[in-house]
């Protein structure tokens, strides 16, 4: 069991192994969640524009300072820049929007959401802009990563974030950056769960000091309600009779079981939930470890499935094939 329940990220700072993702939480509830994820212990909030509640985030982590649950340095607070601004010039300008609707002066993270750049959409016709433009294309932008990314080190030497990172990366692309960056990226965050295990790409992102963090831990249950059909022809892991036989042998749930694989192996995790009880089960993750017949069986659930494709959505950026 790692020593610590934080991450020492290679930008020097602390990290939560354990945090709690802001992912399809819906705007009319998201502050409420917040709150109530922090009043049980949460302390790294893991953020997107593209999520379209950074507003009522940032109320609930406003209400929490106020009412002295905790302290804004107690906070590891998250968000990511959206794919349509990744020109140079738009990087300060939207991660100052996105600061300001969270009602921050810094972000513990920023993070690349997706190595894709697309057409500028203005904040003021559609935001999020989610990937079209304003006339419902899906146009490709003219910035490279390492334009993007350079605008992004630039946010670090103003104060304006912590540390920065990147998601959906795949190998060679930060190979690539690595060749570049004068900060390198902090934290690499990807779909991670027994279904897509992904160990060379996590591998070789830890041993270049990039801490790795899990989405959609729980593989297919996060894209049921997008109604996607690769995750109604799998079958739930929360119910899949191998965690669920570690779990009865542990004495926890298949959630803790999921999560524990995960952060056993010095990956964080970000799940969500606006149940009281599962709120402290996800966060209780770090007091028992699997054994190692354990971890090998878990390997054995392995299919490559990965459910956050573009293509999966009718959106034509084959960023994986």
């Amino acid at each position: 069991m790692p020593s610590s329940t934080t991450i020492k990220l290679n930008s020097g700072h602390e990290m939560p192994l354990v945090g709690f993702g802001l992912w399809k939480v819906n705007n009319d509830t998201c502050a409420d969640q917040v709150y109530n994820a922090i009043k049980a212990g949460y302390r790294c909030f893991d953020g997107a524009c593209d999520y379209g509640n950074e507003v009522e985030s940032g109320q609930g982590v406003a209400r929490a300072i106020k009412d002295g649950l905790v302290k804004r340095s107690d906070l590891f607070l998250v968000s990511k820049l959206w794919n349509s601004f990744h020109d140079g010039p738009r990087v300060e300008p939207i991660c100052k929007k996105q600061l300001q609707d969270w009602g921050l002066d810094y972000f513990d993270l920023y993070i690349m959401h997706f190595p894709i750049s697309l057409k500028y959409v203005d904040p003021s016709v559609r935001y999020p802009p989610g990937f079209s433009d304003e006339n419902g294309n899906v146009t490709p932008g003219k910035a490279s990563i390492q334009e993007t990314w350079t605008a992004m080190e630039k946010l670090v030497e103003g104060g304006l974030c912590k540390s920065i990172g990147i998601s959906n990366f795949r190998g060679v692309l930060i190979m690539d950056l690595l060749r570049y960056a004068k900060i390198r990226p902090a934290t690499l965050q990807i779909e991670h769960h027994p279904y897509l295990m992904q160990e060379g790409l996590i591998k070789y992102a830890q041993d270049e000091g990039i801490a790795v963090t899990a989405y959609s831990s729980f593989g297919p249950q996060s894209f049921l309600e997008l109604d996607m059909q690769q995750a109604k022809d799998a079958p739930l892991l929360l119910e899949h009779p191998t965690i669920k036989k570690i779990a009865e042998k542990h004495g926890k749930t298949p959630a803790q079981v999921l999560l524990r694989w995960a952060t056993q192996r010095n990956v964080a995790v970000i799940p969500k939930s606006n149940n009281k009880e599962r709120l402290a089960q996800n966060l209780d993750v770090m007091g028992f470890d699997l054994k190692e017949e354990d971890m090998e069986e878990i390997k054995g659930i392995d299919r490559g499935l990965r459910f956050n494709d573009p293509l999966n959505y009718g959106v034509a950026q084959p960023i994986w094939v």
